[in-house]
């Protein structure tokens, strides 16, 4: 469902050379996974045998009892709904390979053997197993395994396994990840979105590290996830303990992880997005060059197994807030990072322009931003901070404390401030277009907006300076800006961070204390409500039209935006997913219908992101027409909205 597939990890308690009791083990995990309904199963690199047989890998007692115990396996699981992958040794044609055998509904669908076998300091695998580069054959016989059903069995490390037709999943054994060149490379090249890694990796001190960056590495670099099952501590320890790590990586990120240092006997299931997966390998197109460069040119057997995927994503950990990290030190660096990007774009433009900002200061939480990024800049260039300069202009929307707050922070920095009042200028416009003042329409509100960059632009031209501009990348997104007003600047400082972080952005400002004497303004800043006011406040002269009001929460719209420019994700996956994460916020007739207000938006405000002014890419989300989004302006959203009418149909 929406793309999930669900992966279980199985770590089976063990006993070193005893096919009978490891498959009772396996058995027991094979049935706990299947509660959970996963959908594939990972054991451990020769857990049928246990890796550390040594030397009891060459008697003929040993591999037997491994095969008759493979052989019940299948007996035993043909009713069960995963595939399970296993290691198991496997004697063919005279040699014997580390292999990861892979079974469904009782029968054995392929077999990979290992590529690279490890023959130094503690390893010494090439003693016993032969390389999947000595295999001369393509398949094997399951007559020749003992099982009765005579079918063949492919074989070798050219495999790909597809499930359903919906996902594709390839395997590797230990060592190969840490090759040159991994197999799995190969494999994701050739559509196998999901690795999986059969190992027996022992324990030494800060290799539990190093092994999870090469996993989150190479998860990364081959645009996967990668499922990574490591024997246990039931491994023999006579010179070595064995851990039981298990990850599982999406992407280059960390989905799941056993928590104990040395662990066994445990199941770890992970569901994750292959949406995400096969959205990023569309977009990428040095991937696609690699695939033919590279991967065509070896050749690709596909298995397909006739499985249904079950997951739901239950396990998959939905985020509420993308754009902002959870943990506080996370989020203070991501901001910082931010800030110090912002300004060092700023610092550039302004190298080539002249140090003579003109920002226009509403007090509000985009402009406050704006304007200590300039502050900042110039602090940098060894500037005074005088060269700034900050205009607030009143009208009939401004309140006393957003004006009031504007005029002390620009005290604070230094700046140089003027105020404009515009009303006058705004009423005779009015009255130039027959306009009743009294009716507070879009064209009431629209004029205030270009009538403050009129300003803005002929008194940045007026002293030689340049506008920095100050809406972010939600405003942009929704089209929450006026055309050719606060939509144009000079530069804008702002547009690739998006609503929910531009609070934290502050904050962090505040925790680093970098402009110690605007302490108490910033803080009554953060506290003020989202607001253009460009309506007349209240009668106790408080904010009256509050922007999440009437376009919606922008946790909602940035939730939103994430999935659909991010991954092209369907409204109706969207909706699922906003469920689960706003599931405590919202309710579902809340969620449907602020998505229909993004959708509507966001197809219908393109025009203006058609033409933006000059900015830097922050994240990952970009709406530049010269950066990450080439969209017509005139295109049509009905599809999408249809969609939408269904899911409140349903």
């Amino acid at each position: 469902m929406h793309d999930f597939l669900r992966i279980a990890c199985a770590v089976p308690g063990l006993k070193v050379g005893d096919a009978c009791y490891n498959a009772e083990s396996i058995l027991i995990k094979c049935s706990e996974a299947e509660k959970s309904n996963a959908d594939i199963v990972v054991f451990p690199e020769l857990s049928m045998t246990g890796y550390t047989c040594a030397d009891l890998f060459f008697q003929k007692t040993l591999l037997d009892s491994a095969i008759k115990y493979l052989k019940y396996l299948c007996r035993e699981t043909e009713k069960n709904t995963a595939v399970y992958v296993i290691g198991a040794p496997i004697e063919a044609y005279g040699q014997i390979y580390n292999c990861a055998v892979v079974i469904y509904k009782g029968k054995i669908c392929g077999i990979v053997p290992k590529t690279f076998l490890p023959n130094y300091s503690e390893y010494y695998e090439k003693r016993w197993f032969a390389s999947s580069e000595h295999a001369d054959f393509n398949d094997i016989t399951a007559s020749s395994l003992g099982i009765k059903e005579n079918y063949t069995i492919p074989f070798g490390r050219d495999i790909i396994f597809d499930l359903g037709g919906e996902v594709r999943f390839g395997a590797e054994l230990c060592e190969d990840l840490w090759a040159v060149i991994p197999p799995s490379d190969y494999l994701a090249l050739g559509g196998a979105e999901v690795i999986v890694n059969l190992s027996a990796g022992d324990e030494v001190i800060s290799k539990r590290d190093y092994r999870k960056n090469l996993v989150c590495q190479q998860s990364a670099g081959t645009i996967s996830v990668y499922a990574y099952c490591s024997a246990g501590t039931g491994e023999s320890s006579t010179d070595l303990v064995f851990s039981g790590h298990s990850l599982v990586a999406e992407n280059g990120i960390l989905i799941n992880e056993n928590k104990n240092l040395t662990d066994s006997d445990y199941l770890l299931i992970s569901d994750v997005d292959i949406g995400k997966i096969k959205a990023d390998r569309m977009k990428n197109t040095s991937f696609r060059d690699c695939s033919l460069v590279y991967g065509r040119k070896r050749a690709y057997r596909y298995i397909f197994i006739d499985k249904e995927i079950y997951s739901d994503g239950e396990y998959y950990e939905v985020v509420k807030l993308p754009f902002v990290p959870y943990e506080k030190s996370d989020r203070l660096k991501r901001c910082m990072d931010i800030f110090e990007m912002q300004s060092a774009g700023l610092l550039k433009r302004m190298s080539v322009i002249g140090y003579k900002p003109v920002v226009g200061v509403s007090g509000g939480l985009d402009s406050t931003l704006a304007l200590l990024v300039c502050a900042y800049a110039m602090k940098k260039a060894g500037k005074d901070a005088s060269m700034i300069t900050g205009i607030t202009m009143p009208c009939f929307g401004t309140t006393d404390r957003t004006h009031d707050n504007a005029v002390a922070l620009m005290k604070t920095l230094g700046i140089a401030l003027d105020e404009i009042n515009i009303k006058e200028a705004c009423i005779s416009h009015f009255k130039d277009i027959g306009q009743d003042p009294d009716n507070h329409d879009v064209t009431y509100e629209n004029c205030q907006a270009r009538e403050r960059t009129q300003v803005l632009m002929d008194y940045a031209g007026k002293i030689g300076g340049f506008v920095v501009g100050t809406g972010d990348l939600s405003e942009l997104a929704l089209g929450w800006c006026t055309y050719n007003a606060d939509h144009m600047s000079m530069y804008g400082v702002n547009c690739g961070v998006p609503k929910t972080l531009v609070r934290w952005m502050i904050d962090s400002v505040l925790e680093y204390n970098i402009f110690p004497g605007s302490t108490d303004i910033l803080k009554d800043i953060l506290d003020t409500p989202i607001s253009p006011e460009l309506l007349p406040p209240d009668e106790k002269g408080e904010i009256v039209q509050q922007t999440e009001d009437i376009v919606g929460p922008y946790a909602l719209h940035d939730f939103f935006l994430y999935n659909v420019v991010r991954f092209g994700f369907s409204p109706s996956k969207i909706f699922f997913l906003a469920q689960r994460a706003f599931r405590n916020d919202f309710k579902k007739e809340e969620i449907l219908r602020w998505l229909k207000v993004f959708y509507k938006r966001f197809f219908s405000q393109q025009f203006k992101r058609s033409c933006l002014p000059d900015g830097i890419k922050i994240g990952s989300i970009c709406l530049s027409p010269r950066g990450d989004l080439r969209m017509p302006s005139d295109a049509s959203s009905s599809l999408w909205l249809n969609e939408i009418e269904n899911l409140e149909i349903n």
